[in-house]
């Protein structure tokens, strides 16, 4: 096997932080057959492999898969360990350990080895304040002394306890040797520090890679990422901090949040981030966990009965993608793997900070995991909840203003944002214009990737999202856009067969359906027939629109053809929001185009609904269809006079690319649609 070449930031990194960095090849080579937490690891592999010479370190290897093997105590080997240490005398073990305060007396807890009454010196305590927050692995050496007085009732004692993890951090110690850096060896390092070879990857994916430790470094901060499977969306939750919880299935509002009574903290409470694995797997999840999820998300606060309890926690989602980008960018939106119980409350997704496009990452192979040095994971974890405590969001003041389409909650997400990857590169706080012009424009695309779905998904009160920020000494503006966007015409701009109509319409709470009606007609007595999946107003208007239809079809010219026809319907919900639809005019339209066999015009967009007696129902408002239809593609849309007058409060944009079309009843509409005389 070759020796990895040590480079110049690998001796950089072991002058500067001696004892804290450890050679990630050797983490993975033992990780794979060690069933223990990454920290105890490096720390022994820090211990017996801190060296450049070859042999030294294969010794060194031994040494640690020895000392798994006789010193790591197993859960399930409680009893054997207690029998060692009492056979022997005195045994050495490496164990988590807290220490609890009983009346006047310090007692201690080993995990794994299942004694909560562990005599422990006072001294350690005041050395290491962890004990008592959480508690620390450690390597332990315990002896057995039987005591009269107690009648052997709690013989165990800790003789001395050397911890494995950070037991106490120096901020200003850490801020001094990242000065020493520059900020593109920093990035390699933290890069390093997961795993990683910043080698091998652009500027940009470095920062992607990053972004996932925000939700480590910023308190109350919400992450999405989906992307493919293999990607190591999960893992720096799972394995980088000893301080967040990764779920994997449904879980419950007690669970998350506390009992009623207070009797039992919630997760939000106990850990720094709460991940939640295959988000798709939540489809089971109480509508209410959400509900609660959704008042947290917003303050880091929420309500338990008559209590009112907050949390610092971060709520991370990650998922995976069925389909190619290009495919979910035209044919829905990005939150389309997400379960029906989050995909559907769009005031939950509206509160995420950050969409991290997963599918950028690629998957995970040999050649993307680092031979060189990193910080153990512990002071890397260390570090970043000590940074929880500070503060960057108004960083960007100093040298930026956002723009006007960003309103408060996006504000705050992009500030929490820049702060947290501030915490990540610069925790020492010295950043150049530029360098912190590099933040922004990733943390305004983050979020302005949640609200573009938001606006796909029909709702007009997200409609705003042409992000952008001004430098404070040029006043020049510059506007960030999402890379995935691409494919956002929904209306094709080539003819659809005859048959095919788009529509749109708006709902009592301003949600904006967006449909391509697609008819065909086959032999039969005049029957329609629907597709599934029509429902509710949507069936509704269909219906109405047909009766006319047939009432009507002499007069209209269509009667020998609906005669010895069936028609066949499916209403295609171009926005995957589900919002029901008043759709009859176009379904009149299209039924005409099916029986004439006459194409509708190209980039057409049919709006309006009507009676059973063929009155036309003028559209609650235009403004919003009109503006998604702008935003997919549209170029003319067939409008009910009775608009003409609401025709006004179109903004000077819509009309400029969407030409109107007005019609006062339902042949006048299909003949204008079609181009007939």
């Amino acid at each position: 096997m070759t020796t990895p070449m040590r480079d110049a930031l690998d001796d950089k990194v072991n002058r500067l932080f001696a004892g804290k960095v450890v050679r990630k090849d050797l983490v993975r080579k033992v990780k794979v057959g060690a069933n223990v937490p990454v920290f105890v690891l490096e720390f022994l592999l820090g211990k017996y492999c801190a060296s450049s010479d070859e042999m030294a370190i294969q010794m060194g290897l031994q040494v640690v898969n020895d000392t798994l093997a006789n010193h790591y105590i197993r859960p399930d080997e409680a009893t054997k360990a207690q029998s060692r240490v009492k056979e022997a005398g005195r045994y050495t073990f490496i164990d988590k350990v807290k220490v609890r305060l009983v009346d006047s007396d310090y007692w201690a807890e080993a995990t794994n080895f299942g004694n909560k009454h562990l005599h422990v010196p006072t001294q350690y305590v005041r050395d290491f304040e962890r004990l008592l927050t959480g508690g620390i692995w450690a390597q332990l050496d315990l002896r057995f002394e039987y005591d009269e007085e107690a009648r052997g009732k709690y013989p165990f004692w800790i003789d001395k306890l050397t911890p494995i993890q950070i037991a106490t951090f120096d901020l200003e110690e850490y801020r001094r040797a990242r000065r020493e850096l520059s900020s593109e060896e920093w990035v390699d390092l933290i890069v390093r520090s997961m795993g990683y070879e910043p080698g091998t990857m652009t500027r940009r994916l470095k920062l992607l890679f990053l972004t996932r430790l925000v939700p480590l470094a910023e308190r109350n901060y919400n992450l999405v990422e989906l992307g493919p499977r293999g990607t190591g969306k999960s893992y720096v939750v799972q394995e980088v901090s000893p301080y967040s919880a990764l779920l994997t299935g449904p879980t419950t509002v007690a669970n998350l949040f506390g009992h009623m009574q207070g009797r039992q903290k919630g997760m939000v409470q106990i850990w720094d981030v709460v991940g939640f694995d295959e988000v798709a797997d939540l489809q089971t999840m109480p509508k209410e966990v959400i509900t609660t999820m959704k008042t947290f998300c917003e303050s880091g606060t929420y309500q338990r009965g008559q209590e009112a309890a907050s949390g610092d926690a971060n709520i991370a989602l990650f998922g995976n993608t069925n389909q190619p980008i290009d495919v979910m960018v035209q044919t829905g939106h990005l939150f389309a793997p997400m379960p029906d119980v989050i995909r559907d409350d769009m005031a939950f997704i509206d509160r995420l900070h950050f969409y991290l496009p997963g599918w950028e990452v690629p998957k995970m192979r040999n050649e993307f995991f680092t031979d060189h040095y990193g910080f153990v994971v512990d002071y890397l974890a260390e570090a970043l909840r000590e940074l929880r405590k500070h503060n960057f969001t108004e960083i960007i003041d100093r040298h930026f203003s956002l723009g006007t389409h960003l309103n408060a909650r996006d504000r705050k997400a992009v500030r929490k944002t820049v702060s947290g990857l501030m915490k990540v590169i610069y925790p020492h706080g010295e950043v150049t214009a530029d360098e912190l012009a590099e933040l922004l424009e990733l943390a305004l695309e983050g979020r302005r990737r949640v609200k573009e779905q938001l606006k796909k998904m029909g709702s007009f009160e997200y409609h705003q999202t042409s992000f952008s920020y001004s430098r404070a000494e040029s006043g020049e503006e510059r506007f960030v856009g999402v890379p995935e966007q691409g494919g956002r015409d929904l209306i094709s701009q080539d003819p659809l067969p005859p048959g095919s109509v788009y529509t749109a319409s708006v709902n009592a709470e301003g949600t904006v359906g967006l449909y391509r009606l697609e008819l065909s007609v086959s032999s039969g007595t005049g029957k329609l027939k629907a597709a599934g999946g029509i429902g509710g107003a949507t069936r509704e208007s269909i219906q109405r629109a047909f009766s006319y239809l047939l009432s009507n079809k002499s007069q209209l010219g269509l009667a020998r053809e609906l005669d010895t026809s069936d028609i066949h319907v499916e209403v295609i919900d171009l926005l995957n929001n589900r919002t029901e639809g008043d759709v009859g005019i176009a379904f009149f339209v299209a039924c005409y185009s099916a029986l004439r066999r006459a194409a509708p015009g190209a980039g057409l967009l049919v709006l309006g609904d009507m009676s059973v007696t063929g009155n036309i129902k003028p559209m609650r408002s235009l403004v919003e269809p009109l503006q998604v239809a702008k935003d997919n593609g549209a170029r003319r849309a067939l409008i009910p006079i009775e608009n003409k007058r609401n025709f006004l409060d179109v903004s000077a944009d819509i009309v400029e690319h969407v030409d109107p079309i007005f019609y006062g009843d339902p042949k006048a509409a299909a003949f204008k649609a079609l181009g007939l005389n």
